[in-house]
């Protein structure tokens, strides 16, 4: 073992240094064989650097002509190393295609079965191109072999598998998932009434199951289980709704010229003061509206919509009751005098069913053939049918013009707003009696036409 007092010259240390970096050998290996302690190289190794750093650098008095020709030397000899690495790597090259031809017509001529030439074109040190190319086997052909051998399972995943069956995949494990998620959480201590992946979880442990939150939404999401929102369906009570939806049906379709269908509701009450919605804004500014407001009033609105002119006529009120109703009445029959025959349609409020409206419209249809006005008949809608009520989406499109996103100093101007909708509504249907258009009336919750289909009422306005 030589002496550790040992003196090596520059030479030395920088072939060592170089045979160390380019040959990629172990460091403590090629120390050890040396005598050398690691200390001492990394001392090696960054003299040998800063000093080439120099040279290269052409910059510093300290570099001497002897230490310049020994640099050059050992950038020859790093030289050499390189390209003895290069051959060496070009050699292994060879050696390894020649091996993957001699195997590949070894396996051609042995008639090997397609699942070992696939094991062997995936197991091989060269890249796949390569080794399709060596074989001859076009990629197209490859691939189609692996694709129908993967789907009659004849062939075995090429990455090593390990022949446990994952916890996600045993069917005793899903089994008391599915039990635990078809149970109320209350059943397992738990305050809710949906399930959690982490409750699930816990649940699981205490079935001495242990089960990552991941594998449980696995093992959900793999069972075709999604989240998904309860849909409110729309339903009435009444037991006389049929009749009473086929009534209306046969009003409207066996309506004639002389006829007029209304749709009678009320709107509000509703404050008028600064109302939130969706505005235009530049970036970086968020609207707000105050969360206490002060009502600069309020608004009722009670409307009728003649469905086949598509017209409507409204009046502001201060209650909702039958005096109301009586005043809308007056103001139709007198409004459409040229009519035979009027339908008034509401829905069974109270004040829409009083026998004082009744008798009411008993007594004008008495005068109907001395005063000359319509003769008024009655279609109510079932009771909680308010969905039905066509009026409904005429006063959703309203609101979203002219209430939402609003915020009006008076009451009179808010009432401007509104009356101007309805005034350009009706134009506009006067001239387009057969489509809405594209205007904001146009955007209403579902055509203005009566059908048992579809929700007239918005829940938002």
């Amino acid at each position: 073992m030589p002496a550790k007092s040992k003196r090596y010259s520059f030479h030395e240390k920088a072939v060592f240094v170089a045979q160390a970096i380019l040959c990629n050998e172990n460091v403590n290996a090629l120390c050890r064989n040396k005598c050398i302690s690691l200390k001492t190289y990394y001392n090696w190794r960054k003299c040998f650097i800063g000093l080439c750093e120099q040279i290269v650098a052409e910059n510093s008095a300290l570099a001497c002509l002897r230490q310049r020709q020994i640099t050059k030397d050992i950038l020859g000899y790093i030289t050499e190393l390189r390209h003895a690495a290069i051959e060496r790597q070009r050699l292994d090259r060879h050696r390894i295609k020649a091996q993957t031809s001699n195997k590949v017509d070894h396996l051609r001529s042995r008639h090997e079965s397609e699942i070992e030439l696939m094991n062997f074109v995936e197991n091989v040190a060269l890249s796949k191109v390569e080794t399709l190319k060596i074989a001859g086997l076009p990629r197209a052909t490859y691939y189609r072999w692996r694709k129908r051998l993967a789907e009659t399972e004849k062939i075995k995943d090429l990455r090593e598998r390990s022949n446990k069956i994952r916890t996600k995949d045993r069917d005793d494990v899903k089994e008391c998932l599915f039990r635990i998620l078809h149970s109320p959480p209350s059943d397992y201590g738990f305050n809710r009434t949906t399930w959690k992946h982490e409750d699930i979880r816990t649940a699981l442990a205490q079935s001495g199951i242990t089960l990552s939150l991941n594998n449980v939404g696995s093992i959900i999401r793999s069972a075709g289980y999604r989240w998904r929102k309860a849909k409110k369906v729309l339903t009435s009570n009444d037991p006389d709704y049929r009749s009473k939806v086929q009534n209306i049906y046969r009003i409207l379709s066996t309506l004639r010229p002389d006829e007029g269908f209304f749709s009678v509701d009320e709107y509000g009450p509703f404050s008028v003061k600064q109302t939130s919605g969706k505005n235009l804004v530049p970036p970086g500014e968020r609207p707000t509206i105050p969360q206490w407001q002060k009502s600069k009033g309020s608004i009722l609105i009670t409307a009728a919509l003649e469905l086949s002119t598509n017209q409507v006529t409204h009046f502001y009120s201060d209650k909702k009751n039958t005096d109301e109703m009586i005043k809308l009445l007056n103001v139709l029959l007198e409004e459409y005098r040229h009519l035979r025959t009027i339908y008034l349609s509401w829905d069974a409020a109270s004040w829409h069913i009083s026998e004082k409206l009744y008798d009411v419209i008993a007594s004008s249809n008495k005068m109907a053939h001395a005063t000359g006005a319509p003769h008024v008949e009655v279609a109510p809608l079932p009771a909680g049918a308010q969905f039905l009520n066509v009026i409904e989406s005429v006063f959703s499109g309203m609101s979203r013009a002219v209430i939402r996103s609003s915020n009006y100093m008076s009451v009179d101007d808010a009432k401007a707003a509104i009356d101007r909708h309805f005034r350009d509504r009706n134009a506009y249907f006067l001239a387009n009696p057969q489509r809405a258009g594209k205007k904001i009336w146009g955007s209403e919750r579902v055509p203005p036409r009566f059908l048992e289909g579809q929700n007239c009422k918005d829940p938002r306005y």
